[in-house]
């Protein structure tokens, strides 16, 4: 697997579409924590998101093969597109309105500057995370969503826009009034906690 470290996303594609299938096997462990962590945080459910998740891959798989991938030097943006009409979809055969919620984050597996963090800053962690996640719940779910998929999926606002079929000023609109609207929660939230 570290023979591929030095490949594009591009050339991992090529190389897979010429029948190396450890390529996209790379590729796939390259980018699944931020496609992932973008489904989850789309549809609230981490089992929910397993499932949405191998069929975001089975059809970024059948629409390599078919030809289909033309967002050279972007599938990360192009896969997160598949991860969120996959999520939305999901909602659309169960008739339920789509939840979104920013910040979810089950497990703290990364290592700050090498160092493990001890217990109780993991668990100083974990309690800032809920509070954050209260907080988000407040907020629209248009500008949630678009929290996400600039955060978390790391799209342009131009990749938002076409992701959730809005117009570009749309989108960036909405990431600008969630950041807002989320730094006025914050402030309610630590009056209140002083008061």
């Amino acid at each position: 697997m570290n023979r591929y470290c030095d490949f594009t996303d591009e050339e991992l594609i090529q190389r897979y579409l010429s029948g190396d299938n450890s390529a996209f096997t790379r590729l796939v462990y390259r980018h699944k924590d931020r496609i992932f962590t973008t489904i989850v945080l789309l549809v609230k459910d981490r089992t929910l998101a397993e499932d949405i998740f191998q069929e975001t891959f089975i059809k970024i798989v059948n629409a390599l093969k078919a030809g289909h991938y033309t967002d050279n030097h972007r599938f990360v943006a192009w896969a997160a597109r598949i991860a969120h009409n996959c999520s939305i979809n999901h909602f659309r055969k169960v008739h339920v309105s789509l939840p979104v919620v920013l910040g979810y984050r089950e497990e703290l597996s990364e290592n700050f500057a090498g160092i493990e963090p001890s217990e109780e800053q993991r668990l100083i962690i974990r309690e800032r995370q809920q509070e954050l996640h209260g907080m988000l719940d407040m907020l629209p779910a248009t500008q949630r969503e678009a929290l996400i998929l600039r955060y978390y999926a790391d799209l342009s606002y131009k990749e938002i826009a076409e992701v959730v079929n809005v117009g570009i000023n749309t989108a960036l609109g909405r990431v600008r009034y969630a950041i807002m609207n989320l730094r006025k929660i914050m402030e309610h939230a630590r009056e209140n906690a002083i008061a």
